[in-house]
């Protein structure tokens, strides 16, 4: 491939690229977006596959998503995604044929890109993606969704927890960084019998089946806000809440109980640098196992289809869109 920097007349080329279209809710197609022309510090990365998150996404799909920064449509989702780089600014520090992870990008012509990762090619920053081993394979894509986990986690004044409410895959990370820490298996609650199973090394019970009040530390992976007062009522005295899920209503609990257990709230926001490079270790000792959590794997020529069974299929924990067999 010839290098847009290798040319001596640099005036703007015509960039396009495959990418998933979402319009406006529920109006989903792949579709073919102008990209803006790569400057001395960027990439060209072309997408070998990106996930699709079942949080934030799905509320840009079904039109439930609150007024946030940088939302609109048409927008490109997707802040998962993995690839390799085909084309290495001057000033990136990047080589062509490194594999990358993405966390999304801006770049199109048309489109918002506040999160912009499910294209089969994107410009990006250098500075924003981080080098990772090819032997990820799609398991890649999930490095996102492994720090935002430990941001929870990990850092001054953090506990890590003894119960996780949801056993999807962010409760199954957060479990499984638990038990990578060293710290004491903790209880994850989970009503969906679809989801019990593929615990490693901790228990997963339905909430009814818990009779224990004296939880220090609660990791709250469900999304739902309505659960507040169940779980204040589960915390010791001086115990913390933690939303590590995304709310879109507001959220409000009952003052007394709160009052009387001396309650914490902590809300969990996205992954720093210093959690990727820790999660990115964690993967390449083997001590976080990140590929037995997807479950589907589509063609991203079949896109529409997958992000709806992504959505409203309980038994599809990641599903993974490949872009080589567009």
């Amino acid at each position: 491939m010839s290098s847009f920097w290798d040319k001596r007349d640099q005036r703007e080329r015509v960039l396009d690229t495959a990418a998933v279209i979402l319009s406006a809710p529920r109006e989903l197609a792949i579709d073919t977006i102008g990209i803006a022309s790569p400057t001395a510090d960027d990439l060209v990365v072309d997408i070998h596959h990106s996930g699709i998150s079942t949080g934030t996404e799905k509320l840009f799909w079904t039109g439930e998503m609150p007024p946030f920064p940088g939302m609109g449509y048409p927008l490109i989702p997707g802040y998962e995604a993995a690839g390799e780089v085909v084309e290495a600014g001057p000033d990136s520090g990047f080589r062509v044929g490194e594999h990358v992870f993405v966390p999304g990008a801006s770049c199109y012509d048309g489109a918002h890109g506040l999160f912009g990762a499910a294209a089969q090619r994107l410009v990006t920053k250098a500075s924003r993606v981080t080098r990772i081993d090819r032997g990820f394979g799609p398991a890649g894509a999930l490095l996102a969704l492994a720090a935002t986990a430990r941001h929870a986690m990990a850092g001054p004044n953090k506990a890590v927890p003894d119960l996780i409410v949801g056993h999807g895959v962010l409760g199954r990370l957060l479990a499984r960084l638990t038990v990578a820490a060293g710290a004491p298996a903790p209880t994850v609650w989970e009503i969906d019998p679809t989801r019990m199973a593929g615990a490693k090394g901790y228990q997963v019970i339905s909430p009814d089946a818990d009779e224990r009040r004296d939880y220090r530390s609660i990791y709250d992976a469900s999304g739902r806000g309505d659960l507040l007062n169940d779980l204040v009522g589960r915390i010791a005295k001086g115990g913390e809440i933690v939303l590590a899920g995304f709310y879109t209503a507001p959220l409000q609990f009952a003052f007394p109980p709160a009052f009387m257990k001396e309650a914490r709230f902590r809300i969990s926001a996205e992954w720093a640098a210093d959690d990727m490079v820790a999660t990115k270790a964690l993967v390449e000792a083997g001590a976080l196992e990140l590929a037995d959590l997807i479950t589907h794997t589509s063609a991203a020529r079949d896109a529409a289809e997958a992000y709806q069974t992504a959505f409203t299929d309980p038994a599809c924990l990641k599903m993974i869109l490949n872009w080589g067999s567009l």
